[in-house]
């Protein structure tokens, strides 16, 4: 196992518990203690980045969005805030999922490998050859996991991908929220998932929608879920 994880947090405590407990796993371990390091450190070896919410100078939404123009590495939120809105935040800034301290060894163990095993599918590593599937301006590449618009390559994280390839891989079909979720999470539907949901889409749609506020690719139908013609 190579996977190489970075771990940001302020806590000293914290990094050594996370790097011990992911060091048993197999994992490489990089540690920062502020944003400002993780960013200097960040390079295209990373699979994967831990990052808490909240440190000081900048806090870890405001790292994400620098960190998403540089890779599409999974991000893992870490953090003892735990409101619906602190997530809805935390996905609009680039995130991919979020933990809430305290957390179990079992939990963090989970989410990891969910997240790089999501991140390695995306990066192309299947075998299995694909389609190349054009919507309008928009070309969908499923064999190496790329999306153009207007032939130039879109940059979209990993659930982004998996959003847009499943409703694809459905079209005409409309897809609810909690299909969704099961299929892209693998997790069981709750009602606040709704609103993880409706955070990616829009982030989605942003990238590949000529007007996003009106949509010609993912169109939604009001109470029911989402749709590809």
């Amino acid at each position: 196992m190579n996977e190489k994880i970075m771990v940001v947090d302020d806590h000293d405590d914290i990094r050594e518990v996370i790097h011990v407990l992911l060091t048993n796993e197999g994992y490489q371990i990089i540690e920062a203690k502020n944003g400002k390091e993780a960013l200097e450190l960040l390079d295209d070896s990373i699979d994967l980045i831990i990052l808490d919410v909240m440190m000081p100078e900048m806090n870890g939404y405001q790292v994400c969005l620098l960190m998403r123009e540089k890779t599409n590495a999974p991000i893992l939120f870490l953090t003892a805030k735990g409101q619906e809105s602190d997530k809805t935040l935390g996905f609009s800034s680039g995130g991919d999922d979020y933990l809430t301290k305290p957390f179990s060894y079992n939990e963090l163990n989970v989410r990891v490998k969910a997240l790089l095993r999501r991140y390695h599918v995306y990066q192309g590593k299947k075998e299995e050859a694909k389609a190349i599937i054009r919507l309008n301006d928009l070309e969908i590449d499923q064999e190496h996991k790329e999306v153009y618009l207007n032939k130039n390559k879109l940059s979209l994280t990993d659930i982004e991908y998996e959003i847009l390839d499943y409703l694809i891989l459905n079209r005409k079909q409309v897809i609810s929220a909690s299909q969704l979720f099961e299929t892209i999470w693998h997790e069981n539907y709750y009602y606040g998932a709704n609103n993880t949901i409706m955070v990616h889409i829009r982030n989605l749609r942003k990238k590949i929608e000529e007007d996003p506020q009106n949509p010609r690719i993912i169109k939604t139908v009001w109470g029911k879920g989402y749709y590809i013609d």
